[in-house]
């Protein structure tokens, strides 16, 4: 029973990150309007989802697997939070600069786990240097109170979530196919 093959988390993780940006940025470049689309996604693909993914790769002994996607799983389930509890009359409001700080902590964390990609698959590079801009892009935005760059900020997002959902697909077909059907640049 020792030699039992686990299946790999990792496109569970990364689509459910994948989609759920795609989502979000899809608001940010001003293209739709926030709505329960984005806030389900967050909660139940985009949180829930990867938290599951990371705990798996924890079976797996990934630390980075780990870290990363109960990471930003739990990013999607506070950011849900942040928007949804004043509505329910919860909390206050996020104040913008502050919203910014957060946004900006989660770009240094990201800057961090873009290092730990360096001897990973090119795809996985740039999903993380990708996120590290989105996220910087989206704090500088929101503490300066500049509307344009978290549109642009959004465009990145709409970049960083797709490469996301490559990656995914590349680590799924090309497990189940044998060979390379999507090139993800791995390292051998």
């Amino acid at each position: 029973m020792g030699n039992t093959k686990l299946a790999n988390p990792a496109p569970l993780g990364l689509m459910g990150f994948g989609m759920t940006t795609l989502l979000l940025n899809l608001h940010n470049a001003g293209i739709f309007p926030m709505d329960v689309n984005i806030l389900a996604m967050g909660i139940f693909y985009g949180g829930i989802a990867q938290i599951f993914a990371g705990l798996l790769e924890f079976k797996k002994g990934n630390t980075f697997g780990l870290t990363a996607f109960t990471s930003y799983g739990s990013f999607w389930l506070t950011l849900v939070a942040i928007l949804i509890m004043p509505k329910m009359g919860l909390a206050d409001a996020a104040n913008a600069h502050f919203l910014g700080a957060y946004l900006g902590l989660w770009g240094v964390f990201t800057l961090f786990m873009f290092f730990g990609t360096l001897r990973s698959a090119c795809m996985l590079q740039f999903v993380f240097a990708s996120l590290t801009v989105l996220f910087a892009l989206l704090a500088v935005g929101h503490l300066f109170d500049n509307e344009g760059i978290v549109r642009v900020a959004g465009w990145v997002g709409l970049v960083c979530g797709a490469s996301a959902i490559y990656l995914a697909m590349g680590e799924v077909l090309n497990e189940q196919f044998g060979r390379t059907v999507l090139p993800i640049g791995e390292k051998h």
